[in-house]
């Protein structure tokens, strides 16, 4: 399986799609472009694996990524997610290697930028090398609270948060993902996710059909999720939410 981040595609989806770079001084965007190559992610795409050395960042545009964890028994356990609000490669930025595999949960596009010009623009441009560093810290924020929010709250809620945040990142109501998949990405056994999935849809907030959801009622999904998601979704946009000052931070 290729791990080095895609086979190169015509652009479709456009730059200013990743909302780290959007948040970026235009001057500091543009030095960037020249590095960053279009490629496209399929579902289940892994992008790296558990301590291997990371040779290229990615910038989702659209789609969701996923960091998993591998467990004894050959399953997986999800530690956080990213959409089009950050960056894939963050064991490259803390200067080593991860025990997590990145791997595309829902298809998408993104930009990749070769780590060495990922390094080097760290190095030359301000207001990146702030985001980059503010983005790492949401991130981890984000792994924290999912780590809570998998111990205190019921399926329902869990599966209402991820949901709507697949739903914030792919830019559509409709994408495709499995029952089996939500069941690795939750820790659950696939049948709970089939009842919880059915109880969503019984109430009208979802519909899914042979691996496609569609997200129907949002505002109802969020009454149904736990408050993990409005704190995890304000750290991510906080971020993003300021370009000027993250200039100057």
């Amino acid at each position: 399986m290729d791990t080095t981040g895609g086979a190169p595609i015509a652009p479709q989806p456009t730059p200013l799609q990743s909302r780290i770079l959007r948040a970026l001084p235009a001057e500091e965007r543009d030095q960037l472009l020249p590095a960053l190559q279009p490629v496209a992610l399929p579902t289940q795409m892994v992008l790296f694996d558990p301590r291997e050395v990371v040779r290229a960042v990615h910038f989702p545009l659209d789609g969701v990524i996923s960091l998993v964890t591998p467990v004894a028994d050959g399953d997986i356990v999800e530690v956080a997610t990213i959409g089009n609000e950050g960056m894939v490669g963050v064991p490259l930025v803390a200067g080593g290697s991860l025990a997590v595999r990145a791997i595309s949960q829902v298809g998408g596009h993104a930009l990749r930028m070769d780590a060495t010009a990922f390094m080097g623009a760290l190095d030359r441009l301000p207001a990146f090398r702030t985001l980059v560093r503010r983005y790492i810290q949401a991130l981890f924020g984000q792994i924290s609270q999912a780590a809570a929010c998998n111990r205190l709250h019921s399926n329902e809620e869990r599966l209402s948060r991820w949901l709507l945040m697949s739903h914030d990142r792919v830019g559509t109501d409709t994408f495709p993902i499995t029952h089996e998949v939500l069941g690795q990405m939750l820790g659950s056994r696939r049948a709970t996710v089939t009842l919880s999935a059915g109880l969503l849809q019984s109430a009208g907030l979802i519909h899914y059909q042979r691996g496609r959801m569609t997200i129907v009622d949002r505002r109802g999904l969020e009454g149904v999720s736990c408050e993990c998601y409005a704190i995890i979704k304000a750290a991510l946009d906080q971020v993003v939410a300021d370009p000027v000052a993250q200039h100057k931070a």
